[in-house]
């Protein structure tokens, strides 16, 4: 089997083949996009997938992404990335426009989850809110609680959500487990809570667009 060395997110096709596309992904979408693939039997898809962590240091988004590119277009028919801007200030598209190369349409993934067109409509109101997804309120402790400290420090909490009201959960699947993670991330910030069904929303429509199937 083909290794691009990324670890246990990466699902590869035994040979490169230039029939193929290769989606270069956040690794906070690793499993909605296994799923997906899955779920509808697409055939031409290789994914690698990037640390979810970089969130956090965003600066290595865009040359870890392009050193991809440029080590894998030839072995491609297309590379598609799955990522929004995720705090990239225009880097990411300013990048990908010089390799010649799409990304999943909207800023971020509470956007193309949502549906950007639906986001757009209530962002004005949801201002003041803190996202979930599946995958944030799964490791919410980890990334979130412990990773801002507020483990070792909750009185940070005023620092860092003062002027969140509430916390919107952008659920992929029903999942009953999840949904209560999400319940106690709002407990834990002292924030109202929303619970909002999305399903995988226009990853599922871009990815669908490009199977060639």
């Amino acid at each position: 089997m083909t290794k691009l060395e990324l670890g246990p997110a990466d699902y590869f096709a035994q040979n490169f083949d230039q029939a193929r596309v290769l989606l270069l992904a956040c690794g906070a979408l690793a499993r909605e996009i296994v799923d997906l693939i899955e779920v509808n039997q697409w055939r031409k898809f290789d994914i690698q997938c990037l640390p979810a962590k970089w969130h956090n240091t965003p600066h290595f988004i865009v040359p870890a992404l392009r050193e991809k590119i440029r080590a894998y277009k030839a072995n491609y028919k297309s590379i598609f990335v799955l990522y929004g801007d995720c705090g990239t200030g225009g880097q990411l598209d300013a990048m990908l426009a010089e390799e010649g190369v799409e990304r999943l349409r909207g800023p971020h993934c509470y956007a193309f989850f949502s549906g950007n067109e639906s986001f757009a409509k209530t962002e004005p109101e949801d201002f003041t809110s803190f996202y979930l997804t599946d995958y944030l309120a799964r490791h919410f402790d980890k990334l979130m609680w412990q990773g801002l400290g507020l483990d070792k420090h909750p009185e940070l909490r005023d620092d860092y959500f003062r002027h969140y009201t509430k916390v919107i959960y952008l659920a992929q699947t029903k999942d009953a487990e999840l949904e209560e993670k999400a319940k106690v991330a709002a407990t834990k910030l002292g924030l109202d809570y929303e619970y909002r069904f999305t399903g995988y929303g226009e990853l599922k429509s871009d990815l669908e667009h490009r199977t060639g199937e």
